[in-house]
């Protein structure tokens, strides 16, 4: 159900709209995100991920590790794939499978950039998917790349 409530979103989308399967093809651009990484967001996803190593909440700890700073967990990188997914395909998208690899640490200060295409596009059983290939990237390269397979149920021909 795709409704008319008009929520600012970046990207020029309102955030109560689920994009239409018909509307998408292989090739199109994901819109762009740039998420701030910052110490809150590290800290705070890795308690709500109740991931208590102290690499994700103790600076002096991950430098006694060999790290620079604490750096964001596993858990909280899939989560704000997930919220790049969504915040391109709507609230109702459902997200049917997500494949994702680590690259290089995500730190305080340096922000993420999602950026993404559409890769695949079938349809059956009233039901519309679509795969999508991306990745988050920051200044020391590539944190996270993944493919992602989404469900899409407006626009599909019975």
């Amino acid at each position: 159900m795709t409704s008319s409530a008009q929520t600012a979103r970046p990207g020029g989308r309102d955030r109560t709209t689920t994009l239409a399967w018909n509307t998408i093809n292989v090739g199109d651009e994901v819109t762009p995100l740039e998420i701030p990484v910052t110490t809150t967001l590290i800290v705070a996803g890795a308690i709500a991920s109740r991931d208590y190593m102290p690499v994700h909440h103790d600076r002096d700890f991950a430098n006694s590790q060999g790290s620079k700073d604490i750096f964001l967990n596993i858990l909280t990188t899939n989560g704000l794939c997930v919220r790049f997914l969504h915040d391109w395909a709507g609230p109702e998208a459902m997200i049917k499978k997500l494949s994702i690899r680590l690259g290089v640490p995500a730190y305080p200060n340096d922000p993420l950039r999602f950026e993404g295409t559409v890769t695949e596009k079938s349809a059956g059983d009233g039901e519309g998917v679509v795969e999508v290939t991306f990745k988050g990237s920051n200044s020391l390269g590539d944190h996270v790349k993944g493919t992602a397979v989404l469900s899409l149920l407006e626009g599909v021909e019975p």
